[in-house]
């Protein structure tokens, strides 16, 4: 069965050409251009993958987002984003927002993301060969008692996805708690920025993209206490590490 996705933009052009370029990749393609008829169309039923516009009139895709997510609604959802600024990105990250793409964009990385997206909540996309590449490995770490996973303070359960530092626990999207996860489980252990993306997002979008120093800094908003270490350290150049000190 074709993977459904919701489209929601309010730029004609750009609509009807990513429209075209998503059902010729093999997508089932609903397209809206603004926040009031995507939440209508989220409602009557749910589709694989959400591609919301920052900008819309009316209901923004920012809404759109905070909407879905207050119902209990995790369906992946890609941005497309005018905003340049980090703190727009973090904006749509905050609001429960899987990723985002910059306009102008590229549609072959559109395709990349969502088949990334996909992969993450499980199915394959169309873009995907027949058999899916085998999952890669990271590196043991120490497990506590049962099913968690510790390390510089922190404590995760895979299973549940719930995730503490000391006795507070974070709230944490899907890609924060995956980007955090790998971390912990290679704590000390310096993980280049391609081998990161490859993890995470199954592709590596290159020298120029800032979308990993974005969950990165949102990470660390909410890991990082008054007084304690940084716990996420950047390797100039390199990539990043989780060490306590």
């Amino acid at each position: 069965m074709p993977r459904t996705v919701l489209l929601a933009e309010d730029d004609r052009a750009i609509r009807h050409a990513l429209e075209r370029a998503l059902t010729l990749e093999g997508y089932e393609v609903t397209a809206v251009a603004d926040g009031v008829e995507a939440l209508a169309q989220a409602h009557r039923g749910r589709p694989d993958v959400l591609v919301l516009d920052v900008m819309m009139p009316g209901i923004d895709g920012l809404q759109v987002c905070r909407t879905l997510r207050s119902e209990g609604d995790r369906t992946p959802i890609l941005m497309l984003t005018a905003l340049v600024e980090t703190a727009d990105r973090i904006a749509g990250l905050d609001a429960g927002a899987d990723d985002y793409v910059l306009k102008p964009f590229d549609v072959e990385e559109v395709f990349a993301r969502l088949r990334a997206l996909l992969r993450r909540t499980g199915g394959a996309d169309p873009g995907d060969p027949p058999k899916p590449a085998p999952a890669p490995e990271v590196a043991a770490a120490p497990e506590g008692p049962g099913r968690y996973v510790e390390a510089a303070g922190l404590r995760m359960d895979p299973q549940a996805r719930r995730a503490w530092r000391g006795s507070r626990e974070l709230e944490l999207t899907r890609t924060e708690f995956e980007l955090l996860e790998l971390l912990v489980r290679n704590a000390g252990i310096v993980l280049d920025h391609s081998t990161i993306y490859d993890r995470i997002w199954g592709y590596d979008f290159g020298p120029g993209s800032k979308n990993l120093a974005v969950y990165v800094g949102y990470l660390r908003r909410k890991l990082d206490e008054p007084g304690a270490p940084q716990l996420i350290q950047t390797v100039r150049g390199v990539g990043y590490v989780l060490r306590e000190g």
